[in-house]
Order: structure tokens, then C-alpha cells, then sequence
């Protein structure tokens, strides 16, 4: 198991929740221009098959489990060792995955976390619910911008039903903030690129101290590719 101190006592956790070109690496960027800070970018949503694993083994365990049917303890029944199952055991041995493979978070980390562009899932409830048992201190900053600048770029030019996507990217977001009001805060590219005060109130948020010059020197460097 990853022994370090963040697997011990869980992070601070951040999860950026977007879509393609929003302009989210900028926005990683000033999220890690916060001593203490540490947030990844892009993994693939590499933990949402890590959320499909836990859920395949907790549904066999609960149906294979029930006290009024053969225990699986023994060679010779199909389930055998699913009674061993335990969620708060395969938690904390993917939160220490986490944290060892993708998230290496260095001495002094305070928060850590990532951005994606992959969210929108049918289940996408049950994963969020499944993140927030991962990371108990998990928030979700949604960045969204407008979508005619996103949907100009080259990266949005080939894909067929890019609006309906959006749409319905934007749709989840909704959703999310509904259902964890305390967890979640949304940005808009579009209005903090053109004022960077405007992204104050995510810092008072994160309760961290807003510094407009080191905030503003983060703007001036190009993100991405």
C-alpha cells in the first residue's frame, strides 16, 4: 500500500469537471500557482474504471452474499471468497492507487487532485458518489465557456453533434451542483479571462487567499498544447 501521509490522513481533493477546449489548463494552472496545491491534468477517466471494478465486486458480493443461501467460504461454490469483499478495504487500497500511480502528490501537497474532459456518464450520480467515498474532502470546480469558442476549435471541427454534446455536458453540470451544493463551483472561462477578480470568489471558496498579480502572471503564460 502507498504508506504516505496523504494516504493516511485523505487530501484536500479537487476534480475539474469540463469539456474540450474550455480552457481548462489554464485553469489547472492557476489552481496550482496555490502553494500546497498539486493538480494533475488528463488522465482518459482512467478512475471511472476503477469506480465500474469497485461496483462489479460490491454487486457480487451483496448478491452472492444473502444469509439464507449457501455461503461462498467454500471450494465448491462458483462465488467462492466474494463473502471477503470489503468496500471500505477496496477504497482505501484504491484511494492509496490513486495517489501512488496518478496523483503523486509531493511533500507539503495540501490539495490534490485532476482535470478531465470525460464526465458525462449515464451513472454519472453513483461515480461522483463513488469519488466523494474515495476522496472524502473531493470538490468539483465546473468550467464551462461558451460554446461558440469551443466549438471553433480544430479539436471540436470533426466531431458530429458537438452542440448536443455540449448541451448535454452542460445539462450534467447542472445537475451536479444540484446535487452537491457544498462540493461544487463553477467558473466561466470567458468571464475570468477577460477579469481575473472574477475567479475571487472561487478562492474565498477553496478558503484560500486570492492574489490578482500571481493569478494574473499564470494568464500571461500560454497552457496547452
Amino acid at each position: 500500500m502507498y504508506d504516505s501521509a496523504a494516504a493516511r490522513d485523505p487530501l484536500g481533493c479537487i476534480f475539474i469537471v469540463t469539456y474540450g477546449r474550455s480552457g481548462s489548463t489554464l485553469l489547472q494552472g492557476i489552481l496550482n500557482s496555490i502553494p500546497g496545491y498539486v493538480v494533475r491534468g488528463e488522465n482518459g477517466d482512467s478512475l471511472y474504471s476503477l469506480f465500474a471494478y469497485f461496483n462489479t465486486l460490491d454487486k457480487a458480493h451483496r448478491e452472492h452474499t444473502d444469509p439464507k443461501k449457501k455461503s461462498p467460504d467454500t471450494p465448491s461454490h462458483p462465488w467462492f471468497g466474494i463473502h471477503q469483499f470489503s468496500d471500505e478495504t477496496t477504497l482505501a487500497l484504491l484511494r492509496s492507487l490513486v495517489l501512488a500511480s496518478l496523483l503523486q502528490p509531493p511533500a507539503g501537497t495540501r490539495v490534490t487532485g485532476f482535470k478531465e474532459i470525460r464526465w458525462v456518464h449515464s451513472n454519472w450520480r453513483a461515480y461522483a458518489d463513488f469519488l466523494i467515498r474515495l476522496f472524502p474532502r473531493a470538490r468539483f470546480v465546473i468550467n464551462t465557456r461558451d460554446h461558440a469558442d469551443v466549438l471553433a476549435s480544430k479539436w471540436w471541427k470533426d466531431r458530429e453533434n458537438g452542440p448536443a454534446i455540449l448541451d448535454r455536458a452542460e445539462v450534467q453540470f447542472a445537475e451536479l451542483e444540484a446535487a452537491y451544493p457544498d462540493r461544487t463551483h463553477r467558473v466561466h472561462y470567458n468571464d475570468y479571462t477577460a477579469d481575473s477578480t472574477s475567479l475571487k470568489s472561487l478562492f474565498d471558496w477553496l478558503g484560500e487567499p486570492f492574489d490578482k498579480d500571481r493569478v494574473n502572471d499564470v494568464l500571461t503564460r500560454r497552457h496547452s498544447y
